[in-house]
């Protein structure tokens, strides 16, 4: 059972680096400070793994036809798409703002949407969330079919919890990259504005791809 789940901690691993989860990752990441990166990196893994699990019970007692789940990967790159519409919204309407000052002795940027200016996390928590769950129904046939073949077609919790685990890995280590892009790249108005466009740009190439593949 132990080398099953270590192999299922592997293929979560693998499955994290796929080029539509490091894209949401980025797009929600960049201009982030250190607790917000991570909050969003961990919330982002666990509805992903959540997905899957309601996923998998769900398989296990009702036929679903190739055709339906097929959707998943629909819903998955629109859900992409229309966030890289939203960044290059915002860039183009000069709705992103930033603000740098000192407090208890170190420098602070502040890159926030709109004109107003607020430190609540309830919106990035409930989005990062709803994030994971809605990215974690593409693609989700390929990873059933790979942790049922492990599981001897049972997909059970502890089998999420080392997928989840795996996926959690890759998404927090890429977050802390683009932590560390924020920190040494975002310090004037018109480096977060390029940063936030090439993200649009990305999410819409990505989303694009998956749907026309």
């Amino acid at each position: 059972m132990e080398l099953s789940l270590l192999v299922i901690f592997w293929y979560g691993i693998l499955h994290a680096f796929g080029p539509d989860h490091l894209t949401a990752i980025a797009d929600f990441s960049i201009g982030k400070n250190k607790r917000k990166t991570l909050m969003i990196t961990t919330l982002f893994a666990i509805g992903h793994g959540l997905s899957l699990f309601l996923f998998a019970k769900i398989l296990q007692s009702t036929h679903i036809s190739d055709k339906i789940l097929s959707y998943g990967d629909i819903i998955s790159a629109t859900v992409i798409i229309a966030m890289g519409v939203y960044l290059l919204f915002m860039v183009a309407t000069n709705r992103i703002q930033l603000k740098t000052h000192m407090h208890e002795g170190k420098e602070h940027t502040h890159i926030w949407f709109g004109k107003s200016h607020d430190h609540d996390d309830a919106v990035a928590k409930s989005s990062s969330f709803t994030m994971g769950l809605l990215m974690g129904a593409g693609g989700v046939r390929g990873m059933l079919i790979t942790l049922g073949a492990v599981g001897s077609g049972n997909v059970d919790f502890t089998m999420i919890g080392a997928f989840t685990a795996g996926v959690m890995l890759v998404f927090v280590s890429f977050g802390l990259v683009i932590l560390y892009f924020n920190q040494h790249f975002l310090g004037n108005l018109t480096n977060v504005r390029r940063a936030f466009a090439t993200a649009g740009v990305i999410s819409l190439v990505v989303g694009t791809n998956i749907l026309i593949s």
